[in-house]
């Protein structure tokens, strides 16, 4: 498929990576993380592709502000269907219970209106502190992320997940490693040595 040959520009780095990378930003610093994300935003923005932002910390229009803040030309949502910022709790769990299946086929969905509406390619980021809420089903998030690297070699859109490390636990940090090929680490992304492959880490879990 042309899409998976595509190599995209991140934004927050010159080195440019091929459609479907996975990356993990685990953050302390709300500089650097809206920093980071909103130069991966612009760049896709740039290159004319599909964008979705799932936002938990804040509401959509803050995410809106700050990225005009930070002098991004942010289209608003009404006028066009390749910029879009949901809320990310109604986005992983729209009825009230997160279920890794179906929120990997609405990735799936994505990638298929990426293609079919013509996009060169498509990227997400998600804020994950959704999870943190006792929602019926958020155990089961690492093993999604998991999975997420298998629809991903079929589906190839770019995606980064963010961690805020002063809410999450060591060992949570630390599966969130394990699940995720690439990391962000300064501005940087690089291979994570602890990553192992969707199944390995699924039946760990078992």
């Amino acid at each position: 498929m042309q899409q998976t040959q595509r190599q995209a520009a991140m934004g927050f780095t010159d080195e440019r990576f091929p459609m479907g990378t996975h990356m993990c930003l685990i953050f302390d610093d709300e500089d650097e993380r809206r920093k980071v994300i909103g130069k991966f935003l612009a760049a896709g923005l740039q290159e004319r592709e599909k964008v979705a932002y799932f936002a938990d910390t804040v509401a959509p229009a803050e995410v809106e502000a700050w990225l005009r803040e930070m002098g991004i030309d942010v289209p608003k949502q009404s006028d066009t269907p390749a910029f879009t910022i949901t809320v990310a709790e109604k986005t992983y769990c729209p009825d009230g219970t997160f279920a890794p299946e179906a929120m990997l086929s609405r990735l799936r969905a994505y990638h298929k209106a990426v293609v079919d509406e013509g996009y060169p390619g498509g990227r997400v980021s998600g804020e994950m502190s959704w999870a943190l809420r006792g929602i019926p089903g958020s155990d089961r998030l690492m093993e999604y992320e998991a999975l997420v690297n298998d629809v991903l070699v079929t589906h190839p859109i770019n995606a980064i997940c963010q961690y805020d490390a002063r809410r999450f636990d060591g060992a949570i940090i630390f599966d969130v490693l394990k699940v995720h090929p690439m990391m962000i680490v300064h501005g940087q992304v690089v291979k994570n040595p602890y990553y192992i492959r969707p199944q390995e880490f699924v039946k760990s879990k078992q």
